[in-house]
């Protein structure tokens, strides 16, 4: 595996505050107040996190995405960094050699992998990036090398160590992708006794992200993996304390979470949820009460970042995406900063920040295609159009940092909407 992970900016050029310190929803710009100052001064500093102003067509940030060409990425990231300022943020960081699950992707739990980021990190600083470090474990999301006897032919990777089976809250196996023909290995459901210590692999990655030089973390509590299979009730089958109730189904994540702030500081952490997302076999009952729960948790640790929170499944009406809308209540009951994702274009996104349902709007496709999108919307730009086909390629440059910026000349589509 490659020791060069991929950057996440939980907020790329924008100013997130202390939970206590923005107003809630009903204020007329619909986004809170934001101080002034050098991003890379304020770096690792307490305070008030610098990141793109709040309010108007900037009021925006890049989900973390998931690619799987980090080992021959990193030169050109590292270049583009340098010289362009280029988003170089590309989703999550594997916390432990058994969270990994996809080929070429990142971890931060080694030495090695920390003085990796390190130049990266200050490159993207002098620019006057931010950058948080998305942390997760893919849990169950796995495969260890051992074939099926339903599926004979099928070739396996061994993303385990050793050969042993993902770790998950059960030992229920994903069903296999009908589209991909991707089968993941039967689980191991982990011991009461073993689960203390990947909390601790999530506290010591954090704490290498800042080492790294990472403005903060992200932990990654959405789309199925680990933190997510402990908290719905579909794959979280346990009966012990990490199992049944909505509060034990939680234990794992809220623990995850307490570890982390104590380690660097609630004013450097955030969180991705969604519970109403359906992916990967993990789904809940009641996605309403166990969303609610979170932000209860969440809140309990003063000046906790922010809440990065999914939108239900899109619908397509008359060709155009209608969001759900549903996560208004979660807004209202988090102190913190909100940020919404779920297909968003930029005038959705303006509209939503403007009437206070979001603080941010994430964008997760449209960034990948146009590096400097917070630009582009600002001035109304057209859009580059994405290429879904080489989404999760390993080419380090195709469909990674191949995109034109406004800035080179490069001419650009005028459609963005794509699915």
């Amino acid at each position: 595996m490659g020791a060069w992970p991929w950057l996440h900016a939980a907020a790329a050029a924008v100013q997130l505050q202390h939970a206590g310190e923005r107003e809630r929803p009903g204020r007329q710009d619909g986004a809170a107040s934001f101080e002034g100052g050098d991003p890379a001064d304020d770096a690792v500093q307490d305070g008030p996190v610098p990141a793109l102003p709040p309010g108007g067509p900037r009021a925006a940030d890049e989900v973390p995405l998931l690619r799987q060409r980090a080992a021959a990425a990193r030169r050109r990231v590292l270049r583009a960094a340098r010289h362009q300022g280029w988003p170089a943020h590309r989703g999550g960081h594997g916390v432990s050699p058994t969270a990994q699950g996809y080929p070429e992707t990142p971890g931060i739990w080694t030495q090695e992998q920390v003085e990796a980021w390190k130049p990266i990190v200050d490159a993207v600083h002098r620019k006057g990036g931010i950058f948080f470090c998305q942390i997760w474990h893919v849990g169950r999301v796995s495969t260890n090398g051992a074939g099926f006897p339903d599926f004979p032919s099928t070739q396996f990777a061994d993303f385990q160590p050793d050969g042993q089976a993902p770790i998950s809250s059960t030992d229920k196996q994903i069903s296999p992708d009908a589209e991909s023909g991707m089968v993941y290995s039967k689980p191991r459901r982990l011991r009461t006794e073993e689960i203390p210590g990947i909390v601790d692999d999530f506290r010591r990655a954090a704490r290498n992200a800042i080492e790294a030089g990472f403005d903060g973390v992200e932990i990654h509590g959405a789309h199925g993996y680990l933190l997510e299979q402990f908290m719905k009730d579909s794959s979280n089958d346990r009966t012990d304390e990490y199992g049944g109730s909505l509060e034990n189904r939680c234990r794992f994540a809220v623990e995850v979470i307490d570890a982390i702030v104590r380690e660097v500081g609630a004013h450097r952490v955030g969180i991705r949820l969604s519970p109403f997302v359906d992916f990967q076999d993990c789904v809940d009952s009641d996605p309403v009460a166990l969303g609610h729960y979170m932000i209860q948790q969440l809140n309990k640790h003063e000046g906790f970042l922010y809440c990065h929170m999914v939108e239900p499944r899109m619908a397509i009406v008359d060709g155009r995406r209608q969001i759900p809308h549903r996560l208004l209540p979660f807004r209202k009951a988090f102190n913190g900063t909100f940020i919404a994702a779920g297909g968003y274009d930029r005038e959705e996104g303006n509209k939503v920040v403007a009437e206070g349902y979001a603080d941010l709007v994430a964008y997760g496709r449209l960034f990948l295609a146009n590096p400097d999108l917070p630009k582009r919307f600002e001035l109304n730009a057209p859009l580059n159009k994405y290429d879904r086909s080489t989404f999760y390629t390993q080419d380090p440059v195709v469909g990674y940092t191949d995109y034109p910026i406004l800035e080179d000349g490069s001419d650009t589509d005028e459609s963005s909407s794509q699915a």
